[in-house]
């Protein structure tokens, strides 16, 4: 197997500021510092942190085309304001929208909870800001966004592709807005594809980033390699995943995420699922329970297990009943509830067992899941900046 870094060809294809974030300490002393403006000396050494770190704020974003969600719209809107809404009682939400639905936006998430919800207008398609938005990384006393160089998970010419060219846009304008500094991938992904423990350790399929659609001509191992160097990781922990059979490729936050240092919860398929997804749950647990973590650690594999498919009949094989993608906010954790009781009740005594200092908090997004996606595919957290040392 070829274990050397990206090549040049592949870096210069997106340009120079895609050269690994690593290389660049010396000469790029453009990372922010918490107070937004530049260090003039060399950039510490960025890494993407634990969801469960300290957030400033969540991003979110207002599902702009009637393309996209035909009739479904305004119950997916629905959806999106009543998650703002649960996740701004525990800490600001920023919600992207189009300057033309702006307003609509405002009226429909309302003024939010303790934290409050913003409404900024930028260009967007579609809710999915996990995927399109920035990817954070942070060290002491800097921060700085991935952008991932979204391209619609690769989808154009398939039935699953849907318009994305202001999607595209947004990490960048968001983080123009934010004042935080860009960095450009040396790769093609999604936010949802990557997980990680905070401590070095990244979570991720082969099936959604060592794929054609995102990254022709580059190795499994060229493209750890630029995960690590542009996410400050140490180790990449690989699933195979399930390629062509759901808009993502199969992205790790619908499989397989981190509850704390050296602890996984797996996202075992529930009654009625497809062998092909019990097929991917069973490597991924062999995987998973044979692995260590960057720190040499054993993992820890506890089981999320899925509803009832047939409880949820009539949602469209589309549905993402998924309680693995659940999202980790400042002092709550908030989780699909599917109306299967027994498994509702299940995650949640799992997951308050793995977030003991936590509130979950459990909301109803059928019409957010039946596009293939849910609350960590609907949000992204912009991390608090470490103290400088």
């Amino acid at each position: 197997m070829n274990t050397s870094t990206p090549s040049r060809r592949s870096l210069l294809r997106f340009g120079a500021a895609a050269v690994p974030l690593a290389a660049l300490t010396a000469a790029f002393p453009s990372i922010a510092r918490a107070d937004g403006t530049l260090t003039g000396t060399p950039a510490p050494r960025l890494r993407m942190p634990a969801e469960s770190d300290r957030h400033d704020r969540t991003f979110m974003a207002w599902p702009a085309l009637p393309s996209i969600w035909g009739s479904k719209l305004s119950g997916v809107r629905d959806d999106v304001a009543r998650v703002a809404y649960e996740i701004s009682r525990y800490e600001p939400v920023v919600v992207v929208a189009r300057p033309g639905q702006a307003a609509d936006a405002r009226y429909w998430c309302g003024p939010g909870g303790t934290y409050g919800i913003t409404v900024v207008e930028i260009p967007n398609d579609d809710l999915w800001i996990r995927d399109f938005g920035p990817t954070f990384t942070v060290a002491p006393g800097a921060i700085a966004g991935v952008d991932t160089n979204f391209n619609g998970w690769g989808k154009t010419g398939t039935p699953y592709y849907q318009p994305f060219a202001e999607d595209a846009a947004v990490a960048a304008t968001l983080l123009a807005e934010y004042g935080v500094s860009r960095v450009r991938a040396p790769f093609v992904g999604e936010g949802g594809a990557l997980e990680t423990d905070g401590q070095g350790t990244l979570l991720a399929t082969v099936s959604s980033l060592v794929n054609p659609n995102r990254n022709p001509g580059m190795t499994q191992d060229q493209v750890e390699q630029a995960l690590k160097s542009t996410l400050g990781m140490d180790k990449v922990i690989w699933l195979a995943g399930l390629a062509g059979q759901d808009i993502t490729d199969d992205h790790i936050d619908c499989l397989a995420r981190f509850t704390s240092f050296g602890r996984v919860v797996l996202d075992k398929p529930g009654p009625g699922t497809d062998q092909i997804w019990i097929d991917v749950y069973q490597q991924a647990k062999q995987v998973l329970q044979n692995a260590t973590d960057a720190q040499g650690r054993a993992l820890t594999v506890v089981e999320l297990p899925g509803p009832d498919r047939a409880l949820i009949r009539g949602r469209g094989k589309d549905f993402l009943s998924s309680y693995t993608n659940f999202y980790v906010a400042n002092g709550a954790v908030f989780v699909p509830q599917f109306g299967d009781g027994y498994a509702d009740g299940t995650a949640y005594a799992i997951l308050q067992a793995e977030f003991p200092g936590r509130d979950i908090v459990q909301v109803n997004i059928d019409n957010i899941a039946s596009g293939g996606g849910g609350i960590h595919c609907a949000t992204q957290a912009q991390p608090a900046v470490p103290a400088a040392l």
